[in-house]
């Protein structure tokens, strides 16, 4: 609340109050009452006429503060020299503070109105919707730059070895038909980036979540054996998808998602005042968050122009897509994010959309 305004001298109907001076636990009743600029408290039980009696104790509105109401609860008011008022009549203290010129501000307003309450919570749920939509990706982007890349690396493999303990174990394909793999993938990200391409690794592995592929921070990227037998060995398909998952390598979407989360929990904790495990929890965060739509799009673009690059038909990737369709209809998964692993093909764009933008692609070439 704003202090009253000093103007006019003469003296206003009071209120009875407890007035606590600070040194005594137990509260005189007193009647308080607005003269020019001042307050003046009157002790109700030797008091009985307040505009004839020695005021028990004047004090300079300026130097009176006035915390704002509430809907329940005692009214208060501050004095700078020490002590302070209660008053339980809420209806008549509110009544005296109105006359004497006490002006609230338009937040308490508000929150005495379910109308500026409802409009309050609609602001504050479109504040954070905007802050999550823009503003959190792009802080991430912008700490991205801050972050050494030892860290990505780091992360990626602490994370690797929460997922390998859960769901992964040793590849049961034969070494030459992984090295085949990953050399045509070479083959094709030197005709893409001949200048040289962002350090990385693949690694195949038998796994217990199905026909998936991921890329962690720091590089490593896993594809299961599962996939590679769902499309039957088909190189240039096989490739697509780890051109997609390079394109989160190279664009470090991993780590971005890491410090997104990261946001998003020290906001929380800020906000609900619970810091503990924000960071330490990242790796096993790594395993359930899946990548945005707008990282899914870069990543799907990325593997357009390497496979194009390497004289690979992005039609490829359709063939992978009705495999995929074809495997989870049979086992029962309804769609690309009924996944044990958040961060594989999960939280991706419906197929439709994303076959619709490969079928486009080879046609435009």
């Amino acid at each position: 609340m704003t202090a009253p305004s000093p103007a006019g001298a003469g003296s206003m109907p009071g209120v009875e109050a407890d007035y606590f001076d600070g040194q005594h636990a137990r509260p005189r009743r007193v009647r308080v009452q607005r003269r020019g600029t001042h307050l003046l408290l009157h002790d109700v039980s030797t008091a009985a006429d307040t505009s004839t009696a020695t005021a028990l104790r004047a004090l300079p509105l300026a130097e009176v503060s006035w915390p704002e109401r509430t809907r329940h609860g005692a009214r208060i008011a501050h004095f700078a020299q020490g002590g302070e008022l209660h008053a339980l009549d809420a209806a008549s203290w509110d009544a005296f503070v109105a006359a004497a010129g006490v002006r609230e501000s338009l937040v308490v307003r508000s929150q005495q109105s379910w109308r500026g309450v409802a409009i309050a919570a609609l602001l504050l749920v479109a504040l954070i919707g905007t802050a999550w939509r823009w503003g959190v990706p792009a802080t991430a982007r912008a700490a991205l730059a801050l972050v050494p890349e030892t860290v990505d690396t780091q992360l990626g493999d602490a994370a690797l070895a929460q997922v390998e303990s859960r769901w992964l174990s040793a590849s049961a394909l034969p070494e030459a038909q992984q090295s085949a793999l990953r050399t045509e993938f070479e083959r094709a990200l030197a005709a893409a980036r001949p200048s040289g391409a962002r350090p990385h690794r693949i690694l195949f592995r038998a796994s217990r979540i199905g026909p998936n592929a991921f890329a962690l921070p720091g590089g490593t990227i896993v594809m299961t054996d599962e996939l590679v037998t769902l499309v039957a060995g088909d190189t240039a398909a096989v490739v697509g998808v780890l051109a997609h998952e390079y394109g989160h390598v190279e664009r470090r979407h991993g780590m971005r998602q890491a410090l997104q989360a990261g946001l998003v929990g020290v906001a929380s904790s800020l906000a609900f005042g619970d810091f503990s495990g924000v960071l330490a929890g990242l790796p096993a965060l790594l395993g359930t968050l899946g990548y945005s739509r707008d990282m899914e799009h870069e990543a799907d673009a990325d593997a357009v122009a390497l496979m194009q690059a390497a004289g690979l038909s992005p039609l490829a990737m359709l063939r992978f897509f009705e495999a995929m369709a074809t495997w989870r209809k049979e086992h029962g998964r309804n769609d690309a994010s009924d996944s044990a692993l958040g961060i594989a093909f999960s939280s991706h764009p419906p197929d439709a959309e994303r076959m619709a933008r490969f079928r486009s692609a080879a046609e435009r070439r």
